[in-house]
């Protein structure tokens, strides 16, 4: 059996889960905000992938919002992470602001952040 000690890892997991609505609960489409937050994460970590997940969430303004949200996520070394986080961080408070959203979830290493 061969061993993965020889090959080289990525520790940490960075989620962006980028909206399919503006103004909280109105329906967009989102290509150009899934499209830019791909290229960030690919610049930033080498890569990036994108999968489609149908959220529900309790909005205090709307109540329940249902949205085909895309998770757009990538694998990073810690110290990669520790030094462009700031960027990412930015970008996701632009979407917020663009998209007229309450928040940006972030996931990290399992963590939710709403930014």
């Amino acid at each position: 059996m061969k061993s993965l000690q020889n090959y080289f890892t990525l520790a940490s997991k960075l989620t962006i889960y980028v909206p399919s609505t503006i103004n909280t609960n109105h329906a967009t489409n989102n290509a150009k905000q899934v499209k830019d937050t791909a290229g960030l994460l690919s610049a930033l970590f080498g890569g990036a992938t994108s999968t489609q997940a149908l959220g529900y969430w309790m909005s205090p303004t709307a109540g329940l919002v249902k949205e085909k949200t895309t998770m757009v996520f990538a694998y990073c070394k810690e110290t990669d992470l520790e030094q462009k986080l700031d960027q990412v961080i930015s970008h996701c408070e632009n979407m917020k602001k663009e998209m007229s959203q309450e928040a940006i979830a972030l996931e990290l290493n399992g963590t939710m952040y709403f930014l």
